[in-house]
């Protein structure tokens, strides 16, 4: 087979490229090592900023999530028993966020790209990636049957995550990483009940941290921080729902909804980042270069800002034979990622308390969410870094950035 571009993963990074290409008459093709139902079952990240939600709707992929996603003008920050809402619009100019889950915008991509877009291969796994520095790379691949195969493309795109071939066909002499692992991770649950706020709520506890989130108005989802290693099976629903209520606690009277538990499983928390995001004709996009932890709600927001990217830039070439913006993908998509970077680490260490916590690292978490409860500026920063970096950041770089 031959393409335009090999696009590794049908996740939402590979999918939306497919169909930016798609619109731009430029063909690729799809590979997924998964089957279909698997893909669309994938349980991720939920919340939509306002630029991931803007490039849907200009993709044709936003009909569905205007008519079922829940749109969110703020959060609500808890500690110490106080409520203190964040009002994105007012503090950003009118920016907010969508809540539709990324089960329900894989199946929206897939069925976009399955109607009339390129090929779609499920059960079709990448082994490797040769050629990367030539101007025709391969990825070879494997069906279920056993049958092998290669896919010649003018370029790749590795959407493939963390464990995928593509950031493995990266030279290690070439490649610096810069990550963090964190004690905690997060217990989280799907219920069926409808959400005990409209609002997603961010609660710092002296217990732990706490999220109160939903993915329908009759399905709530919620998380507690618990040691790294917790076995999600050593919690029972009522100690969950009770460990909750603590958490969450106000001064009013407001109460937390329970119902019964159809999902339980602990997410480990990490940050990670592979520089450069480009080698040669490879471009790696979302997980396969970068991995935030998921108090701020970035992962499948910046894979949308690395596939757009991509995707302007190749267009770029195309209209005018000017390789720049190519050029500047790694440099381009690593300023957006950073701030990414610094805002998760930010809330992520704000909000949840370490088990070696001694008093002054407790009054340093109070002390920022004072800051940022009494502060607009401060306030502005938060909201403003929720709602979303811009997705048109300068394509020149300071010439120090790593990757540039």
């Amino acid at each position: 087979m031959r393409t335009t571009v090999g696009i590794i993963g049908a996740g939402p990074a590979g999918l939306l490229l497919a169909r930016l290409l798609h619109n731009a008459g430029i063909d690729s093709v799809v590979l997924e090592s998964r089957d279909r139902a698997y893909v669309e079952q994938r349980q991720r990240a939920g919340i939509l900023e306002q630029g991931t939600v803007d490039v849907l709707r200009a993709a044709g992929a936003g009909e569905r999530m205007d008519r079922e996603g829940l749109p969110h003008d703020g959060i609500e920050l808890r500690f110490d028993r106080r409520r203190h809402r964040v009002d994105f619009p007012a503090l950003t100019g009118g920016r907010s966020v969508m809540v539709y889950a990324q089960t329900e915008v894989v199946k929206d991509l897939i069925a976009l790209q399955l109607g009339d877009g390129g090929p779609l291969f499920f059960e079709t796994e990448a082994l490797e990636v040769t050629g990367a520095e030539s101007d025709h790379p391969r990825i070879r691949f494997r069906q279920t049957d056993g049958t092998e195969g290669v896919l010649d493309c003018h370029y790749v795109v590795g959407c493939d995550g963390f464990w995928g071939v593509s950031r493995t066909a990266v030279p290690a002499t070439v490649s610096r990483v810069s990550e963090r692992t964190y004690p905690f991770g997060w217990l989280g649950i799907l219920a069926d009940v409808p959400p005990s706020h409209d609002e997603l709520v961010y609660a710092r506890h002296d217990r732990g941290f706490a999220l109160l989130s939903m993915r329908s108005p009759v399905v709530s989802r919620l998380y507690l921080q618990v040691p790294e290693g917790t076995d999600a099976a050593d919690w029972s629903d009522k100690e969950i729902w009770d460990e909750l209520e603590r958490r969450l606690e106000t001064d009013d009277d407001w109460t937390l909804r329970r119902g019964p538990v159809t999902a339980k499983s602990v997410t480990p928390m990490r940050s990670y980042v592979h520089e450069p995001m480009r080698h040669g004709r490879l471009f790696l996009a979302g997980d396969a270069a970068h991995i935030v932890p998921p108090t701020g709600a970035k992962g499948l927001n910046l894979a949308v800002g690395d596939v757009v990217t991509f995707a302007r830039a190749l267009i770029h070439r195309r209209d005018t034979g000017d390789t720049a913006l190519l050029d500047a993908y790694s440099a381009t998509c690593l300023r957006r990622v950073w701030q990414a970077e610094r805002f998760s680490y930010a809330m992520t260490t704000m909000l949840h308390r370490p088990e070696d916590a001694t008093p002054f690292d407790d009054r340093v978490q109070r002390a920022a969410l004072d800051r940022i409860t009494s502060s607009r500026s401060a306030e502005a920063d938060l909201a403003e870094s929720y709602t979303g970096f811009p997705l048109d950041l300068p394509t020149d770089p300071p010439h120090d950035l790593p990757g540039a």
